[in-house]
């Protein structure tokens, strides 16, 4: 399969589900619970559970938000924006992805997985309809892949899932409060295990692959720094990863790496999610392109 904007966005993709890896400890510097402070928000949690458990109120009350995200891709610059619901019994999502200038839009609706894509990588992959569907039970390798990293990336993109996994590979290494956008929140500040964190967050990765990453940082202790910022309400308002050790130590170049930092923004709490499935005579499914790209 060609090195297409499709394929670049689904490494974007991928790279949220690795914004689910996170932490556990109740040790750290982070202050207990108490009295709001003078700015009107509470003191930070002292452990990560406690702050999931909150989130998660918060969040199942405006089950939806506003996203943009920031990242490199093999060396790619990327950057996304769009409208997500995180109620799980109908998660939904619209979003317009920036790769290198180029532009691509993707929806997921009713389970299946949606792509836009510029007319010279349509073109590439042999069909002259503007949208391309991945579609859940696909049997092709390339879709099977596809369709499993970007809707586990749609689900991890819900900041409590994100919360749950931070609870089980790491710790709180120091939280403060601050402002952020003007609004006072809480900032906490992760240390991420990968070792402890590796197999979910290669859940969706074809089982060769998987093999691939986990013999290349075998006996590698690598930690990953992450940043939370929450406001009054528990809601997250940003999230921020840096990859690039991990990068390295899977013998990544620095030119293909890029600086590995993943910056995730939340805004407009419980904005509505309006998401519609792109005309069926618009649609080329993905399986049976594969079939034409040796996939």
């Amino acid at each position: 399969m060609r090195k297409t904007t499709f394929v670049v966005a689904a490494g974007a993709a991928l790279a949220l589900v690795l914004t689910g890896c996170g932490s556990k400890s109740e040790n750290g510097t982070a202050a207990p619970a108490g009295d709001k402070a003078s700015s009107g928000i509470a003191s930070p949690f002292a452990n990560v559970l406690e702050l999931a458990n909150a989130s998660k109120q918060g969040t199942a009350k405006s089950k939806s938000s506003k996203m943009s995200m920031t990242m490199s891709v093999g060396g790619k610059n990327v950057t996304a924006e769009g409208l997500m619901s995180y109620d799980p019994a109908n998660l939904k999502m619209s979003m317009t992805m920036t790769t290198d200038g180029e532009q691509s839009e993707i929806r997921l609706i009713d389970k299946t997985m949606y792509m836009k894509l510029p007319a010279s990588e349509a073109s590439q992959m042999g069909t002259d309809k503007p949208w391309v569907k991945i579609s859940p039970d696909a049997n092709d390798p390339i879709s099977k892949a596809l369709a499993g990293s970007m809707s586990q990336a749609s689900e991890q993109s819900d900041p409590t899932k994100i919360l749950d996994q931070i609870s089980e590979a790491g710790r709180i290494v120091s939280s403060d409060q601050t402002t952020l956008d003007g609004q006072p929140v809480n900032h906490y500040k992760f240390e991420i295990d990968i070792a402890k964190s590796m197999d979910k967050m290669l859940a969706s990765v074809p089982a060769e692959s998987q093999a691939q990453v986990k013999e290349l940082l075998k006996g590698k202790d690598i930690k990953m720094p992450a940043e939370l910022w929450v406001n009054k309400d528990q809601l997250p308002l940003q999230i921020t990863m840096d990859e690039s050790e991990m990068m390295k130590a899977m013998g990544v170049p620095a030119s293909a790496a890029g600086s590995g930092k993943i910056v995730v923004k939340y805004s407009d709490w419980g904005a509505p999610v309006e998401v519609t499935a792109p005309p069926a005579d618009q649609v080329a499914d993905l399986g049976e392109l594969a079939k034409h790209m040796g996939g």
